[in-house]
């Protein structure tokens, strides 16, 4: 009987716990970092301050409701500036060294950006490090066509990868102010033109 009663007791108490909502935690470990973490150099404290796009993801553990991350991506896809000359190709020899850097907006940088783009793809094939939380870009261009409209989708990615995938890991470049113009235009053309060893 007793065994049968603390069997009862520990369903229900399972069952109750079951009926409290999580706690979010967010709020607590944003307080920490508020606490904690001092500016300099170029990190400012405006680094901690959520937006819309980051506060939906992290509710909704990336993946938020289809209504909430529609209009969330026609937003973002509203922040991107394009080139005023039209132009979205540069110089993919210029692209590659933003590719292969992985300086920039830490602390301690003042300068010259890079793009890090082997920290997380693949780009061209003689590569025999590279990161795999993003999808290979090796043979971009070869594999979807050399057109305006994946021209226009590639630029547009790097400048701001949120409009196209809302909980997307990759950085908004362009919105961020972490890239130029020019550099972007750059790894465009790393992407896009036929000459790239990407698209070997």
């Amino acid at each position: 009987m007793r065994l049968a009663i603390n069997a009862i007791l520990a369903c229900a108490a399972l069952l109750v716990s079951c009926a409290t909502p999580p706690r979010d935690y967010r709020p607590d470990a944003l307080a920490m970092m508020k606490r904690d973490f001092h500016a300099r150099g170029i990190a400012g404290m405006d680094r901690l301050n959520e937006d819309a796009v980051q506060a939906a993801c992290n509710k909704y553990g990336d993946n938020p409701p289809q209504g909430v991350a529609d209009k969330l991506q026609q937003e973002q896809l509203a922040t991107i500036k394009w080139p005023a000359d039209g132009k979205l190709l540069g110089d993919w020899k210029a692209g590659e060294k933003i590719a292969q850097n992985g300086q920039g907006m830490s602390w301690s940088d003042k300068g010259g950006v890079g793009g890090s783009c082997y920290n997380c793809h693949q780009i061209g094939p003689r590569e025999s490090s590279f990161g795999t939380i993003g999808p290979s870009l090796y043979q971009f261009a070869k594999a979807r066509g050399y057109g305006a409209d994946i021209q226009r989708y590639a630029y547009g990615k790097i400048y701001n990868a949120k409009a196209y995938s809302l909980c997307s890991q990759m950085p908004r470049f362009g919105h961020a102010g972490a890239l130029t113009e020019q550099q972007m235009k750059d790894l465009t053309a790393l992407l896009m033109d036929p000459a790239s060893p990407v698209n070997q």
